[in-house]
Formats: structure tokens, C-alpha cells, sequence
């Protein structure tokens, strides 16, 4: 798979995504420094999520998690995190000039229209939207690649999402995710990544909720191809995601982690190779056989005779049992090296 030039696979760098979702709180202010935080830390993509609340939803919707006083319903909540198309097309061009690349879900027709107007060049679909098959038609007609999250699916529902969007030929990858706010370990499903390039045969990544760097860090030495993770500027912030979010320094982190662990897999080593490159070193650092105390030329070496001293430049350590019964051929002071020509018998 390949968003804008970005390749996205086995064998290409893992590719990350910020995302931001509501945590601007509906302050168009709040989602600009967002993406300039989100820039810093050195994240592929920036997302966040279009909601057009009459579109998607209706005064009977439930509160997943009521935390704003201010909104009678949830359906007020989606339309106060609601931005025109100006405002949407001025984050996308900061997103632009920031060197990332602008994504965000779309959970209606009309945010799927606004999106593709505005020129995202790949649709990202939340758990929630696996089984809004119309709507990956929609995305899937568009050409462009499809990243489809997991977190309310069964092989089942995830089989006919697959179907639907590779029918009109646009490329797809997929996020392992537990819809769980924050999710706890034993929830993260990281065996699922493998189980799910083998159904599909596509880059998988993983949607993370922890709240943490770790399953990301964990997912990429599984192969996970990427990684999303909700990022907020502070665990003080206020919001329903906040405890399943890291912070922009802890997004950081997982970029800078994700790459240091990207070179280390991409670096397999040879022991022997290495022994030898380090053969100097092994001398400097190794012990060699030396005389505790002064020794008369016939004495017979027992092993209170002996110390092992660096460097390693005499008879090595792992020869002390060879030594052990032998005569000497000649006196020797204390703190001498023993030499392996001078032992006899």
C-alpha cells in the first residue's frame, strides 16, 4: 500500500499516525496546536475524526461516557466538534505545511464528500463503521486506500468489509483494536496482527487504547505495519479519551522507540563476526593465568597458585584446569604471567 509517498508494508518503515480525534473539544485553535505538536514528535499523519452531527446522528443517541455538562446529548456533542469546510480545509493545509499527512474518519456520506473535496488521499474507518458496508462502498468507489479498524468485529463482519471495498479495488490495510477506553493489557490482542496478514494478505497495524507506548512498541517487533495512537497534550486534559491517550511527549517517544527498534530488527548480527571485530577488545577484557606468589622450577601448580588477572594476553582463563598439575620448567616471581611453554608434565 502507498498514502501519497509513503510505502506501507513489510519492509518499509512502520507508518504512525497521531491521532486527535475530539481532544480539540471543539476549539479550532486547540486542533491547529495539535498538529504542530504532532509534527514535532516526527508522526507520518496527524488524524482526526469529521463529524456532522446531522448527518450521523439523532437526539436518541446514548452517551458512551457523559463528562460534558454542557451537552444535553450526544448529538450535541457532535455538533459542537463540528468545523465548516473552511476550517477543515485550513487544518488539512497546516497539516500539509507540517510535512504529515492529514486523515480523518468520516462517520456519514456527507463527511465522506466533504473529506474527498477537500483531498485526503486515504480513508481511515473506525470500529463502529465496519458493518456500514454503503459507506465503504462509498470510500472504496473513491479509489483511494482504505485503513479499516477492528474493535467491534468478528472474522465474520471483517470478511464482508474486506469483500466490499477489495470488490471495486482499492487497496486496504487493517488495525488490530480493542474498543476500550483505555484498554488494559491482557486485552490489546497483539497475536491478532499475525492472524490477520495471514486471513488477508495486507498490512495490518495496530489501533492502540492503552494509554501507553507499549503494545506499539511490542506490535512492531510482531510486524505491525502501523500504528495509531490517541495523543493529548496532557493526562490533565479533560475529555473521554484522555486515559486512553499517550501525550504529544510520550507520541515522541513511541516515534523515536518505533524507529530505534525498526533498526535493530533490520540489523540481524553474526556472533562469530562480531567475536572477531571484537577480538581486541576480548584481550583487553579477558583474564589470563598468573602466578600468585613466587615459584620455584619444578613446583607442581595447584590452584591456590594461580590468580586470574587482565589482560587476556597470556594463557586464558578457561585453561586454569589444563594448567592445574603441571611443573614448571623455570622459577617464576610473584604477579608473573604464566606462559604455556614453561609448564611441563
Amino acid at each position: 500500500m502507498k498514502i501519497e509517498e509513503s510505502q506501507i508494508g513489510n519492509g518499509f518503515p512502520c507508518f504512525i499516525i497521531g491521532e486527535i480525534a475530539q481532544a480539540h473539544d471543539g476549539s479550532l485553535g486547540a486542533a491547529h496546536a495539535y498538529i504542530e505538536s504532532v509534527a514535532k514528535s516526527g508522526a507520518n499523519s496527524v488524524k482526526f475524526q469529521t463529524h456532522i452531527a446531522e448527518a450521523e446522528s439523532t437526539p436518541d443517541e446514548k452517551f458512551r461516557v457523559k463528562v460534558f455538562p454542557q451537552d444535553a446529548t450526544r448529538y450535541d456533542y457532535w455538533r459542537r466538534m463540528e468545523f465548516s469546510k473552511e476550517q477543515w480545509a485550513g487544518l488539512f493545509d497546516h497539516a500539509r505545511q507540517k510535512g504529515l499527512i492529514f486523515l480523518s474518519t468520516p462517520f456519514s456520506f456527507e463527511a465522506v464528500e466533504l473529506l474527498d473535496r477537500l483531498g485526503v488521499p486515504a480513508w481511515k474507518v473506525g470500529s463502529g463503521e465496519v458493518g456500514n458496508l454503503p459507506m465503504l462502498e462509498m470510500m472504496a468507489r473513491t479509489g483511494k486506500p482504505i485503513l479499516l479498524s477492528s474493535g467491534m468485529s468478528s472474522w465474520s463482519d471483517l470478511d464482508d468489509a474486506f469483500a466490499v471495498i477489495k470488490k471495486h479495488g482499492a487497496e486496504i490495510a487493517l488495525f488490530q483494536c480493542t474498543t476500550a477506553y483505555p484498554c488494559p493489557p491482557d486485552k490489546v490482542g497483539l497475536n491478532l496482527i499475525g492472524e490477520m496478514k495471514l486471513r488477508y494478505g495486507v498490512p495490518v497495524g495496530l489501533s492502540d487504547h492503552s494509554g501507553t507506548i507499549y503494545p506499539s512498541l511490542s506490535a512492531v517487533t510482531l510486524g505491525a505495519n502501523l500504528i495509531e495512537v490517541h495523543t493529548v497534550f496532557s493526562k490533565e486534559c479533560f475529555g473521554p479519551d484522555v486515559a486512553a491517550s499517550v501525550t504529544t511527549k510520550e507520541l515522541q517517544q513511541l516515534v523515536d522507540g518505533i524507529r530505534f527498534t525498526e533498526t535493530m530488527m533490520m540489523a540481524p548480527m553474526d556472533k562469530d563476526h562480531e567475536a572477531e571485530e571484537k577480538k581486541e577488545l576480548s584481550i583487553l577484557f579477558g583474564k589470563s593465568l598468573y602466578c600468585k606468589t613466587g615459584l620455584r622450577k619444578g613446583h607442581i601448580l595447584t590452584p591456590q597458585d594461580i590468580a586470574l588477572k587482565k589482560p587476556g594476553t597470556g594463557m586464558p582463563a578457561r585453561m586454569l584446569d589444563n594448567a592445574v598439575g603441571k611443573i614448571l620448567k623455570r622459577d617464576y616471581l610473584a604477579g608473573e604471567q604464566l606462559k604455556e611453554s614453561d609448564l611441563d608434565g
